[in-house]
């Protein structure tokens, strides 16, 4: 046949194959999710994430003596108090888990680099993420708590923030709070377009975090919007957010792109517990080459655009890439 054409010229060996690859990544570009709970002597695996643990201060310095072995350099802390109230002071109390987390981490892991989620849902009694007010979550006044969060965490020794809770307007209160207490060079990875999803079930029961009534369909966005999510992004975007987050990634890969399109600071997705777990449970039923499920995961979000993926596979990712399987 007379075919100027052939695509396949270029698939002939995997030497070939890896040169004329469109998308790359490297370990730098993956962030490690780790829970830290208050108590001593605690490495309890999550049930429905097998292989992720909860530890406890004494505990962490061992899991990210494993985080580092494998090559990753960021890891992105979730708190466990060991009380909870109302208005979720443990969330941004000098002594709370994640401030005594951060502390310790600095002192063995220097060189890792600590990013902090903040929200109110695991520290707060009802499990919503901001200040109740008639079973309703009240948006400006939960804005100065996650303020108070934020500061509290760089203070401690975070070297970004990343806030979770979609309030409208915590963007640009955390920046504001961050630059009079002289933390301008603090970067914000804001939890930009974070939507109402059912994949979050296992994490909820990773940090005991689930609302005590009702849904947080109030502030995490309608599954079924698309242009909402670029408005969310957008505003982020003008309140002074330095990276940019859609949540969950699997499902939302479309926003990835539309949003890397349109904005000139880094896009970041989370592959969230939800991900994690049917891989994980599939795997365990024989069904799936676990690894190679993951490897396409990843590549599928920087495909899309992303160019940081959260995501509690890393490990099992930074080890495919010392061997060549993806990278």
């Amino acid at each position: 046949m007379d075919m100027v054409y052939r695509p396949r010229r270029l698939r002939g060996s995997e030497t070939l194959r890896r040169m004329v690859r469109e998308t790359r990544m490297d370990k730098s570009s993956l962030i490690y999710p780790m829970f830290v709970a208050e108590g001593s002597g605690i490495k309890e695996e999550i049930p429905s994430m097998p292989g992720q643990y909860r530890y406890s201060l004494d505990r962490l310095p061992y899991a990210l003596e494993e985080v580092s072995r494998a090559g990753l350099h960021s890891v992105l802390l979730f708190g466990i108090p060991a009380e909870k109230d109302e208005v979720g002071s443990g969330a941004y109390a000098r002594d709370g888990i994640v401030q005594k987390a951060l502390r310790e981490a600095k002192k063995g892991f220097p060189n890792l680099y600590y990013i902090t989620d903040v929200c109110m849902c695991e520290y707060t009694s009802h499990g919503h993420c901001g200040i109740l007010h008639d079973h309703d979550v009240e948006n400006d006044a939960t804005l100065r708590l996650l303020a108070q969060t934020a500061l509290s965490h760089v203070e401690a020794g975070a070297d970004m923030v990343a806030p979770s809770d979609m309030m409208d307007g915590r963007v640009a209160a955390i920046r504001e709070l961050l630059d009079e207490n002289g933390h301008t060079e603090t970067p914000i990875m804001s939890y930009a377009v974070k939507y109402a999803s059912a994949f979050y079930g296992p994490f909820r029961e990773a940090a005991d975090s689930a609302p005590a009534f009702g849904d947080r369909k109030t502030y995490q966005m309608d599954f079924h919007n698309r242009r909402e999510g670029m408005k969310e992004a957008l505003l982020d975007l003008e309140e002074g957010a330095d990276i940019l987050m859609v949540k969950p990634a699997m499902s939302y890969l479309d926003l990835v792109r539309e949003i890397t399109d349109a904005v000139s600071i880094p896009v970041a997705t989370y592959s969230v517990s939800g991900e994690y777990a049917m891989v994980k449970a599939a795997a365990m039923k024989g069904w799936i080459d676990e690894e190679r499920i993951f490897g396409e995961m990843a590549v599928a979000a920087f495909r899309a655009g992303a160019q940081i993926y959260i995501t509690y596979a890393a490990k099992e990712l930074a080890a495919m890439m010392d061997d060549g399987r993806i990278g």
